[in-house]
């Protein structure tokens, strides 16, 4: 590392030299069918990956880097090269897993197959996560060791599975995670070319809910009316979870709370949920207020005769899985209770109820008063040419607050290139080559400054 590099000007030139080397390292990546499902591709190809990612970083200059197999059978890249005496360490975290690609003839182009088209890079896993895992070798890269912090790398084998691997090695092994900044890079920027850090992540409090009302089922004709259907019996009490204008309302819950960092566009948002034309959002409030500060009920699935095949009959049972995100602030195991006790408090005719809990999730909310967010915000302001703005994400990452029981003293914020524009998890994800520059200028930038 030289002085010239740590000046933006320098960092740019040697990252912009850089990028298509990138691009090839990404190809190469998005070949490997990394999805962390033996039943859908061989196993062969998460090893693969894995192994590409321990050679890179190893040639990035982290001198030790190894492959630790864990508890659901996948293997987590994990290096560590130490910094100068009395220098911090920052922790750099990925992963190289992916999801399915799922339905083929819905991508314009093979989905592991990098291809441009314009002006964007689409692939399976081009942003979600492997474009990430290409921004941090360009920004080791630009800096060159010997680094000025110490560097700890951790490529992830089955995040997008949520089997805990990862999570049960942290827990098990917490020294070979400690540090002063952790970056989880594994979300992204409001928009393209807006720098943004992810500070909070909803929880969740899952619950089935069982309905039973009869012996069996019955005629329809001969008994309709008064006999009692549990699938009625179980819509009734569904229906009581949202008010008249679509808003979560379970009993003791408060929904009522405000996000007070960047905001999220109603058309923005319509555009990336797919909503169709004519079909109204649900609820009150900003858009960002709904997804990021308040708990959401969703009806992931309901166990009930199909349409086709049939009987007209009264059913006798149903049930339904039901999903409740919980923002920061709100105890999870609190919440699963009152929607428990809001259920059975629900139950009509004297319908027989009885609710299953699963595994909570906490929800998140990273620290943004120390040193290490502030010479963050710095970089990537300096990298993106405005100031870094704040999100939350609606959905769950239970990594962060295993580092948060781990590695008490380290400071966590969530980054990333997975714009809104990327479509992750979806056909014909991509990312912007400039995201993947900007946001490796900027995270070169705060590893050669923050040691001082």
């Amino acid at each position: 590392m030289t002085d010239e590099v740590t000046t933006k000007d320098g960092i740019r030139d040697a990252i912009r030299g850089l990028m298509p080397t990138a691009r090839e390292e990404l190809a190469t990546l998005v070949r490997f069918r990394s999805v962390a499902d033996p039943r859908q591709f061989p196993p062969e190809e998460c090893l693969g990956a894995a192994n590409w990612v321990k050679d890179a970083f190893r040639a990035a200059g982290v001198g030790s880097v190894e492959l630790i197999e864990t508890v659901d059978g996948s293997h987590a890249v994990v290096g560590h090269q130490p910094g100068p005496p009395g220098a911090p360490t920052v922790l750099l975290y990925c992963h190289y897993d992916v999801q399915p690609p799922g339905d083929e003839t819905k991508w314009h182009t093979p989905p592991f197959e990098l291809t441009e088209r314009d002006g964007r890079w689409y692939g399976r896993g081009a942003a979600d996560c492997k474009g990430n895992i290409v921004m941090h070798l360009l920004a080791l890269r630009a800096l060159g060791a010997p680094f000025p912090v110490g560097i700890r790398v951790v490529a992830e084998g089955t995040e997008e599975m949520g089997t805990g691997g990862l999570e049960a090695l942290v827990q098990a092994r917490p020294e070979l995670f400690q540090a002063d900044m952790i970056l989880v890079v594994d979300t992204g920027n409001a928009e393209v070319g807006e720098p943004t850090a992810t500070v909070t992540l909803r929880g969740v409090a899952n619950v089935v809910v069982h309905v039973e009302t009869l012996a069996g089922e019955v005629h329809s004709g001969m008994f309709g009316g008064p006999a009692p259907d549990a699938l009625a019996a179980l819509v009734q009490m569904l229906a009581t979870l949202r008010d008249a204008d679509g808003n979560t309302v379970v009993d003791g819950l408060d929904s009522g709370q405000s996000w007070d960092g960047a905001g999220y566009g109603e058309e923005q948002f319509r555009t990336d949920a797919g909503v169709l034309d004519g079909v109204e959002l649900v609820g009150t409030g900003s858009v960002a207020d709904r997804v990021w500060a308040r708990p959401a009920l969703t009806i992931l699935g309901i166990d009930c005769p199909p349409v086709v095949g049939s009987a007209a009959a009264i059913q006798p049972r149903a049930s339904a899985r039901l999903n409740l995100r919980v923002p920061p602030g709100m105890d999870p195991q609190a919440a699963q209770e009152a929607l428990t006790a809001h259920l059975l408090a629900r139950a009509p005719w004297g319908a027989k109820v009885t609710v299953e809990p699963e595994q909570v999730g906490a929800p998140f909310r990273a620290s943004t008063d120390g040193p290490g967010y502030a010479a963050l915000g710095d970089a990537m302001a300096e990298a993106f040419g405005s100031a870094m703005g704040t999100v939350g994400q609606g959905g769950s990452i239970p990594l962060c607050n295993v580092f948060a029981d781990m590695v008490p003293g380290a400071e966590i914020v969530m980054l990333g290139v997975e714009e809104p524009r990327c479509l992750i998890h979806a056909p014909n994800e991509s990312v912007h080559p400039s995201e993947i520059e900007n946001l490796a200028v900027a995270e070169a930038l705060f590893l050669g400054r923050f040691g001082s």
